[in-house]
Protein backbone atom coordinates (compact mmCIF):
# COMPACT_ATOMS: atom_id res chain seq x y z
CA UNK A 1 0.00 0.00 0.00
CA UNK A 2 0.97 3.21 -1.11
CA UNK A 3 1.52 6.37 1.22
CA UNK A 4 2.25 8.70 -1.29
CA UNK A 5 0.04 11.75 -1.82
CA UNK A 6 -1.41 11.36 -5.24
CA UNK A 7 -1.50 14.50 -7.58
CA UNK A 8 -4.73 14.39 -9.94
CA UNK A 9 -3.77 15.09 -13.74
CA UNK A 10 0.03 14.29 -12.87
CA UNK A 11 0.09 18.46 -12.34
CA UNK A 12 3.45 19.56 -11.70
CA UNK A 13 4.72 16.25 -11.61
CA UNK A 14 8.23 16.09 -13.94
CA UNK A 15 7.59 12.66 -15.74
CA UNK A 16 10.64 12.68 -17.19
CA UNK A 17 13.44 14.41 -19.93
CA UNK A 18 13.36 15.85 -23.48
CA UNK A 19 15.59 17.54 -25.28
CA UNK A 20 13.03 18.58 -27.45
CA UNK A 21 10.96 21.25 -26.14
CA UNK A 22 10.40 23.53 -22.98
CA UNK A 23 7.16 24.82 -22.24
CA UNK A 24 7.58 27.68 -19.63
CA UNK A 25 4.95 30.68 -18.35
CA UNK A 26 7.51 33.00 -20.48
CA UNK A 27 8.59 31.21 -23.85
CA UNK A 28 7.90 28.18 -25.72
CA UNK A 29 11.06 26.74 -26.81
CA UNK A 30 11.49 24.39 -29.84
CA UNK A 31 15.23 22.64 -29.43
CA UNK A 32 16.91 26.00 -27.89
CA UNK A 33 14.58 28.03 -30.50
CA UNK A 34 12.01 30.10 -28.87
CA UNK A 35 8.72 30.18 -30.78
CA UNK A 36 8.09 34.06 -31.65
CA UNK A 37 11.70 33.65 -33.54
CA UNK A 38 10.41 30.18 -35.44
CA UNK A 39 7.05 31.91 -36.00
CA UNK A 40 8.54 34.83 -37.36
CA UNK A 41 11.40 33.38 -39.49
CA UNK A 42 10.93 29.60 -39.87
CA UNK A 43 8.73 27.61 -42.07
CA UNK A 44 7.23 24.75 -41.25
CA UNK A 45 9.26 22.27 -43.27
CA UNK A 46 12.15 23.65 -41.51
CA UNK A 47 10.86 23.62 -37.89
CA UNK A 48 9.83 19.78 -38.67
CA UNK A 49 13.71 19.18 -40.08
CA UNK A 50 14.76 20.85 -36.60
CA UNK A 51 12.17 18.36 -34.14
CA UNK A 52 12.91 14.99 -36.17
CA UNK A 53 16.68 15.57 -37.01
CA UNK A 54 17.74 17.71 -33.91
CA UNK A 55 19.28 20.84 -35.58
CA UNK A 56 18.54 23.69 -38.06
CA UNK A 57 18.94 22.28 -41.23
CA UNK A 58 21.56 23.67 -43.56
CA UNK A 59 19.85 24.70 -47.09
CA UNK A 60 20.95 21.54 -48.64
CA UNK A 61 19.28 19.49 -46.27
CA UNK A 62 16.26 21.51 -46.48
CA UNK A 63 15.86 21.19 -50.09
CA UNK A 64 16.47 17.02 -49.60
CA UNK A 65 13.66 17.13 -46.84
CA UNK A 66 11.20 18.86 -48.80
CA UNK A 67 12.18 16.80 -51.36
CA UNK A 68 11.39 13.68 -49.20
CA UNK A 69 8.13 15.04 -48.15
CA UNK A 70 6.71 15.76 -51.93
CA UNK A 71 7.97 11.89 -52.76
CA UNK A 72 6.06 10.73 -49.77
CA UNK A 73 2.80 12.68 -49.82
CA UNK A 74 1.06 9.97 -51.79
CA UNK A 75 -1.27 7.19 -50.25
CA UNK A 76 -1.49 3.63 -50.36
CA UNK A 77 -4.37 1.86 -52.05
CA UNK A 78 -5.54 0.38 -48.90
CA UNK A 79 -6.24 3.65 -47.50
CA UNK A 80 -7.77 5.63 -50.47
CA UNK A 81 -9.88 2.59 -50.27
CA UNK A 82 -10.97 3.19 -46.91
CA UNK A 83 -11.33 6.92 -46.56
CA UNK A 84 -14.08 5.98 -49.20
CA UNK A 85 -15.44 3.38 -47.33
CA UNK A 86 -15.53 6.05 -44.30
CA UNK A 87 -17.03 8.87 -46.52
CA UNK A 88 -20.59 8.04 -45.65
CA UNK A 89 -19.89 7.59 -41.96
CA UNK A 90 -18.65 10.85 -41.91
CA UNK A 91 -21.87 12.23 -43.60
CA UNK A 92 -24.03 10.40 -41.59
CA UNK A 93 -21.95 11.31 -38.39
CA UNK A 94 -21.53 8.08 -36.65
CA UNK A 95 -17.36 9.13 -37.20
CA UNK A 96 -15.83 12.54 -37.09
CA UNK A 97 -12.86 13.17 -38.83
CA UNK A 98 -10.27 12.40 -36.44
CA UNK A 99 -11.88 8.95 -36.07
CA UNK A 100 -10.86 8.69 -39.81
CA UNK A 101 -7.62 10.01 -39.67
CA UNK A 102 -6.77 7.30 -36.36
CA UNK A 103 -7.55 4.61 -39.00
CA UNK A 104 -5.77 5.89 -41.67
CA UNK A 105 -2.25 6.17 -39.38
CA UNK A 106 -3.13 2.46 -38.22
CA UNK A 107 -3.54 1.58 -42.33
CA UNK A 108 -0.02 2.56 -43.02
CA UNK A 109 1.62 1.06 -39.98
CA UNK A 110 0.20 -2.43 -41.79
CA UNK A 111 1.37 -1.30 -45.43
CA UNK A 112 4.51 0.93 -44.08
CA UNK A 113 7.40 -2.04 -44.81
CA UNK A 114 9.49 -0.67 -41.67
CA UNK A 115 6.70 -0.79 -39.90
CA UNK A 116 8.14 -3.03 -36.74
CA UNK A 117 11.55 -1.89 -37.24
CA UNK A 118 11.93 0.68 -34.07
CA UNK A 119 15.91 1.33 -35.08
CA UNK A 120 16.68 5.07 -35.03
CA UNK A 121 16.81 5.22 -38.83
CA UNK A 122 13.16 3.54 -39.64
CA UNK A 123 12.07 5.71 -36.86
CA UNK A 124 13.42 8.90 -39.08
CA UNK A 125 12.25 7.56 -41.85
CA UNK A 126 8.79 6.45 -40.95
CA UNK A 127 8.36 9.66 -38.68
CA UNK A 128 9.01 11.52 -42.49
CA UNK A 129 6.65 9.46 -44.73
CA UNK A 130 4.09 9.96 -41.70
CA UNK A 131 4.60 13.93 -41.95
CA UNK A 132 3.81 13.65 -45.51
CA UNK A 133 1.34 12.02 -45.90
CA UNK A 134 -1.08 12.86 -42.84
CA UNK A 135 -2.06 16.23 -44.97
CA UNK A 136 -3.14 13.91 -47.89
CA UNK A 137 -5.51 12.35 -45.73
CA UNK A 138 -6.94 15.48 -44.56
CA UNK A 139 -7.25 16.54 -47.99
CA UNK A 140 -8.83 13.48 -49.91
CA UNK A 141 -11.47 13.02 -46.60
CA UNK A 142 -12.29 16.94 -47.30
CA UNK A 143 -12.49 16.04 -50.92
CA UNK A 144 -14.95 13.01 -50.53
CA UNK A 145 -16.90 15.04 -47.91
CA UNK A 146 -17.74 17.67 -49.92
CA UNK A 147 -18.64 14.92 -52.69
CA UNK A 148 -15.75 16.18 -55.25
CA UNK A 149 -13.42 14.03 -56.73
CA UNK A 150 -10.33 13.46 -55.15
CA UNK A 151 -7.49 15.75 -55.52
CA UNK A 152 -3.87 14.35 -56.86
CA UNK A 153 -4.69 10.85 -56.30
CA UNK A 154 -1.92 9.83 -57.33
CA UNK A 155 0.79 12.31 -56.70
CA UNK A 156 -0.94 14.02 -53.37
CA UNK A 157 -0.75 16.99 -53.87
CA UNK A 158 1.37 19.75 -56.25
CA UNK A 159 4.74 19.27 -56.21
CA UNK A 160 5.61 23.12 -56.40
CA UNK A 161 4.06 24.05 -52.94
CA UNK A 162 4.99 23.95 -49.57
CA UNK A 163 3.72 21.94 -46.92
CA UNK A 164 0.86 24.14 -46.28
CA UNK A 165 -0.29 25.73 -49.21
CA UNK A 166 -0.44 22.06 -50.23
CA UNK A 167 -2.54 20.74 -47.43
CA UNK A 168 -4.98 23.71 -48.26
CA UNK A 169 -4.96 22.68 -52.14
CA UNK A 170 -5.84 19.49 -51.15
CA UNK A 171 -8.58 20.12 -49.69
CA UNK A 172 -9.92 22.76 -51.96
CA UNK A 173 -9.07 21.79 -55.06
CA UNK A 174 -7.88 25.59 -55.25
CA UNK A 175 -4.22 27.07 -54.89
CA UNK A 176 -4.24 29.51 -51.92
CA UNK A 177 -3.28 32.67 -51.72
CA UNK A 178 0.14 33.81 -50.45
CA UNK A 179 -1.34 34.75 -46.77
CA UNK A 180 -3.69 31.91 -46.77
CA UNK A 181 -0.39 29.76 -47.08
CA UNK A 182 1.34 31.88 -44.81
CA UNK A 183 -0.81 31.55 -41.59
CA UNK A 184 -1.96 28.42 -41.93
CA UNK A 185 2.09 27.67 -42.23
CA UNK A 186 2.56 29.47 -38.79
CA UNK A 187 -0.11 27.75 -37.33
CA UNK A 188 1.71 24.25 -37.31
CA UNK A 189 4.90 26.04 -36.07
CA UNK A 190 3.04 27.00 -32.93
CA UNK A 191 1.28 23.55 -32.72
CA UNK A 192 4.28 20.77 -33.74
CA UNK A 193 5.42 20.61 -30.19
CA UNK A 194 4.77 21.37 -26.35
CA UNK A 195 6.45 19.07 -23.94
CA UNK A 196 4.25 16.25 -21.94
CA UNK A 197 1.25 17.26 -23.04
CA UNK A 198 -1.27 14.88 -23.08
CA UNK A 199 -0.93 13.27 -26.70
CA UNK A 200 2.80 13.14 -26.55
CA UNK A 201 2.63 11.36 -23.12
CA UNK A 202 0.34 9.06 -24.67
CA UNK A 203 2.76 8.68 -27.41
CA UNK A 204 5.57 7.94 -25.15
CA UNK A 205 3.46 5.46 -22.71
CA UNK A 206 2.93 3.37 -25.55
CA UNK A 207 6.49 3.89 -27.23
CA UNK A 208 7.99 2.86 -23.79
CA UNK A 209 6.36 -0.80 -24.33
CA UNK A 210 8.90 -1.03 -27.11
CA UNK A 211 5.68 -0.55 -29.51
CA UNK A 212 5.86 0.86 -32.79
CA UNK A 213 5.78 4.60 -34.47
CA UNK A 214 2.61 4.11 -36.18
CA UNK A 215 0.80 2.43 -32.67
CA UNK A 216 2.02 5.17 -30.73
CA UNK A 217 0.77 7.97 -33.40
CA UNK A 218 -2.73 6.09 -33.80
CA UNK A 219 -2.96 6.36 -28.95
CA UNK A 220 -1.84 10.32 -29.24
CA UNK A 221 -4.46 10.76 -31.97
CA UNK A 222 -7.00 9.46 -30.06
CA UNK A 223 -6.04 11.47 -27.14
CA UNK A 224 -5.92 14.60 -28.70
CA UNK A 225 -9.30 14.44 -30.60
CA UNK A 226 -10.85 14.98 -26.91
CA UNK A 227 -12.00 18.82 -26.28
CA UNK A 228 -9.67 19.07 -23.20
CA UNK A 229 -6.81 18.79 -25.31
CA UNK A 230 -6.94 19.24 -29.65
CA UNK A 231 -10.49 19.18 -30.25
CA UNK A 232 -10.32 22.40 -27.93
CA UNK A 233 -10.25 24.50 -31.12
CA UNK A 234 -13.15 23.03 -32.70
CA UNK A 235 -15.12 23.59 -29.61
CA UNK A 236 -14.30 27.29 -29.15
CA UNK A 237 -15.29 27.66 -32.73
CA UNK A 238 -18.80 26.35 -32.45
CA UNK A 239 -19.33 28.79 -29.00
CA UNK A 240 -18.78 31.22 -30.94
CA UNK A 241 -20.93 30.35 -33.54
CA UNK A 242 -23.87 29.50 -30.94
CA UNK A 243 -23.27 33.41 -29.47
CA UNK A 244 -23.47 34.65 -32.81
CA UNK A 245 -26.77 32.29 -33.85
CA UNK A 246 -28.22 33.58 -29.71
CA UNK A 247 -27.37 37.19 -30.05
CA UNK A 248 -27.18 38.04 -33.59
CA UNK A 249 -24.46 39.94 -35.53
CA UNK A 250 -24.29 42.95 -33.87
CA UNK A 251 -22.37 42.09 -31.09
CA UNK A 252 -23.86 44.23 -28.58
CA UNK A 253 -21.43 44.71 -25.60
CA UNK A 254 -24.94 43.99 -22.95
CA UNK A 255 -26.08 40.97 -24.60
CA UNK A 256 -22.88 39.81 -24.86
CA UNK A 257 -21.76 40.57 -21.20
CA UNK A 258 -25.79 38.95 -20.48
CA UNK A 259 -24.48 35.92 -22.22
CA UNK A 260 -21.08 35.43 -20.55
CA UNK A 261 -22.60 35.71 -16.94
CA UNK A 262 -25.42 32.91 -17.91
CA UNK A 263 -22.49 30.98 -18.66
CA UNK A 264 -20.56 31.55 -15.57
CA UNK A 265 -23.68 31.22 -13.49
CA UNK A 266 -24.26 27.61 -15.05
CA UNK A 267 -20.69 27.00 -14.15
CA UNK A 268 -20.16 26.31 -18.10
CA UNK A 269 -16.51 25.68 -19.33
CA UNK A 270 -15.51 27.92 -22.05
CA UNK A 271 -13.11 26.64 -24.56
CA UNK A 272 -10.17 27.86 -25.80
CA UNK A 273 -9.59 30.00 -22.35
CA UNK A 274 -7.06 28.37 -20.18
CA UNK A 275 -3.76 26.53 -19.57
CA UNK A 276 -2.10 24.04 -17.17
CA UNK A 277 1.01 25.73 -17.49
CA UNK A 278 0.42 29.33 -19.31
CA UNK A 279 -1.49 31.14 -16.21
CA UNK A 280 -0.91 34.26 -17.59
CA UNK A 281 -1.64 34.15 -21.24
CA UNK A 282 -0.62 31.42 -24.27
CA UNK A 283 2.13 34.14 -25.84
CA UNK A 284 0.98 31.86 -28.91
CA UNK A 285 -2.16 33.25 -29.22
CA UNK A 286 -1.38 36.84 -30.14
CA UNK A 287 0.76 35.60 -32.60
CA UNK A 288 -2.54 33.82 -34.50
CA UNK A 289 -5.35 36.55 -33.35
CA UNK A 290 -2.61 38.89 -35.32
CA UNK A 291 -2.67 36.91 -38.53
CA UNK A 292 -6.09 35.89 -38.40
CA UNK A 293 -7.47 39.14 -37.87
CA UNK A 294 -5.30 40.70 -41.07
CA UNK A 295 -7.62 38.06 -43.19
CA UNK A 296 -10.77 39.02 -41.51
CA UNK A 297 -10.26 42.51 -42.82
CA UNK A 298 -9.33 41.65 -46.04
CA UNK A 299 -12.29 39.36 -46.63
CA UNK A 300 -15.00 41.55 -45.07
CA UNK A 301 -17.33 43.09 -42.04
CA UNK A 302 -18.80 39.36 -41.33
CA UNK A 303 -15.40 38.14 -40.22
CA UNK A 304 -14.46 41.09 -38.66
CA UNK A 305 -16.99 41.39 -36.08
CA UNK A 306 -16.64 37.50 -35.35
CA UNK A 307 -13.00 38.45 -34.27
CA UNK A 308 -14.64 41.75 -32.25
CA UNK A 309 -16.72 39.17 -30.85
CA UNK A 310 -13.76 36.97 -29.74
CA UNK A 311 -11.65 40.21 -28.16
CA UNK A 312 -15.00 40.99 -26.29
CA UNK A 313 -15.22 37.35 -24.28
CA UNK A 314 -11.58 37.83 -23.88
CA UNK A 315 -11.95 40.98 -22.60
CA UNK A 316 -14.58 39.32 -20.34
CA UNK A 317 -12.78 36.51 -19.24
CA UNK A 318 -9.74 38.42 -18.50
CA UNK A 319 -11.40 41.21 -16.62
CA UNK A 320 -13.83 38.70 -14.58
CA UNK A 321 -12.10 35.47 -14.27
CA UNK A 322 -7.91 36.27 -14.91
CA UNK A 323 -8.52 33.45 -17.80
CA UNK A 324 -6.83 33.77 -20.71
CA UNK A 325 -7.13 32.14 -24.36
CA UNK A 326 -4.77 29.94 -25.39
CA UNK A 327 -3.68 29.28 -28.87
CA UNK A 328 -6.88 27.23 -29.64
CA UNK A 329 -9.48 30.26 -29.46
CA UNK A 330 -8.13 32.43 -32.68
CA UNK A 331 -7.03 29.31 -34.39
CA UNK A 332 -10.72 28.47 -34.21
CA UNK A 333 -11.68 31.92 -35.57
CA UNK A 334 -8.57 32.22 -38.16
CA UNK A 335 -9.43 29.11 -39.85
CA UNK A 336 -13.43 29.62 -39.85
CA UNK A 337 -11.93 32.71 -41.83
CA UNK A 338 -9.81 30.79 -44.32
CA UNK A 339 -13.15 28.31 -45.12
CA UNK A 340 -11.74 25.63 -43.58
CA UNK A 341 -14.67 23.29 -42.48
CA UNK A 342 -14.61 23.47 -38.75
CA UNK A 343 -14.64 19.59 -37.86
CA UNK A 344 -10.87 19.36 -39.57
CA UNK A 345 -9.25 21.99 -37.24
CA UNK A 346 -8.18 18.68 -34.85
CA UNK A 347 -6.69 16.70 -37.79
CA UNK A 348 -4.87 20.11 -38.96
CA UNK A 349 -3.61 20.00 -35.55
CA UNK A 350 -2.26 16.37 -36.09
CA UNK A 351 -0.52 17.32 -39.53
CA UNK A 352 2.08 19.56 -37.40
CA UNK A 353 1.71 17.73 -34.20
CA UNK A 354 2.90 14.45 -35.49
CA UNK A 355 6.58 16.30 -36.01
CA UNK A 356 6.62 16.08 -32.09
CA UNK A 357 4.99 13.20 -31.54
CA UNK A 358 7.42 11.33 -33.75
CA UNK A 359 10.37 13.47 -32.13
CA UNK A 360 9.36 12.10 -28.78
CA UNK A 361 8.57 8.66 -29.70
CA UNK A 362 12.35 8.57 -31.52
CA UNK A 363 13.46 9.83 -28.00
CA UNK A 364 11.73 7.18 -25.78
CA UNK A 365 12.81 4.49 -28.27
CA UNK A 366 16.94 5.86 -27.57
CA UNK A 367 16.66 5.95 -23.80
CA UNK A 368 14.18 3.72 -22.80
CA UNK A 369 12.15 2.79 -19.53
CA UNK A 370 8.97 1.80 -19.19
CA UNK A 371 6.58 4.31 -17.90
CA UNK A 372 4.89 2.59 -14.88
CA UNK A 373 3.11 4.91 -12.05
CA UNK A 374 1.86 3.60 -9.23
CA UNK A 375 -2.19 4.26 -8.03
CA UNK A 376 -3.42 4.90 -4.72
CA UNK A 377 -6.59 2.15 -3.78
CA UNK A 378 -9.38 4.07 -2.29
CA UNK A 379 -11.78 1.19 -2.64
CA UNK A 380 -13.07 -1.45 -0.42
CA UNK A 381 -11.05 -3.89 1.57
CA UNK A 382 -11.37 -7.36 3.27
CA UNK A 383 -14.76 -8.63 1.48
CA UNK A 384 -15.29 -12.18 1.41
CA UNK A 385 -16.26 -14.03 -1.63
CA UNK A 386 -18.35 -16.90 -0.07
CA UNK A 387 -19.36 -15.99 3.19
Amino acid sequence: MTTATPTRGLEGVIAGETEICSVEQGALIYRGYEIHDLAEHATFEEVAFLLLVGHKPSAEELRFFKDELVANRALPPQCVDYLRAAAPLLKQGSAVPMDVLRTCVSILGNTDAESQDNSPEANLRKAKRLTAKIPTIIGHMQNLIDGREIVSLNTGGDAKLGHAANLLYLMSGEKPSAEHAHVLDVSLILYAEHDYNASTFTSRVIAATLSDMHGAVTGAIAALKGPLHGGANEAAMEMLKEMRRDLGPENDPKKIDAWMQRAFAEKRKLMGFGHRVYKHGDHRASLLHALGRKIAERKGPEFVRLFELGEQVQRIMAEQKQIYPNVDFPCGMTYYTMGIAVPQYTPIFVASRITGWCAHIMEQHANNRLIRPIAQYTGPRDLKWKG
